[in-house]
């Protein structure tokens, strides 16, 4: 994990919100018709609605969130649901606790 990159994908208020949202799926979206929301993770389709943004921009929040390790994709059938990397936000946590 680098935490400059961590950091940056940390620096959006979108991005913030999503994992704001994610620690509560069942609160925070619909049941779903494919996917568990608490399982599997929430449909990528949901988090761009939510967000009232084009499902490109959504991928490309939840990309940058994916590749700084603070959420993890997952495909079913074929739709990508998202959850929160609860050990990469623990690793990121610790890593800042100790730079401090």
């Amino acid at each position: 994990m680098r935490p400059e990159f961590t950091l940056h994908a940390l620096a959006n208020k979108r991005r913030l919100q999503i994992l704001r949202w994610l620690r509560d799926p069942v609160g925070h979206f619909p049941k779903q018709v494919d996917g568990d929301l608490v399982r599997d993770g929430v449909c990528g389709v949901l988090i761009a609605r939510k967000l009232r943004v084009s499902q490109p921009t959504a991928s490309e929040h939840l990309k940058i969130l994916s590749q700084a390790g603070l959420v993890r994709g997952k495909r079913v059938k074929r739709w990508t649901f998202y959850r929160r990397n609860e050990g990469g936000i623990r690793q990121f946590k610790q890593m800042i606790r100790e730079k401090l």
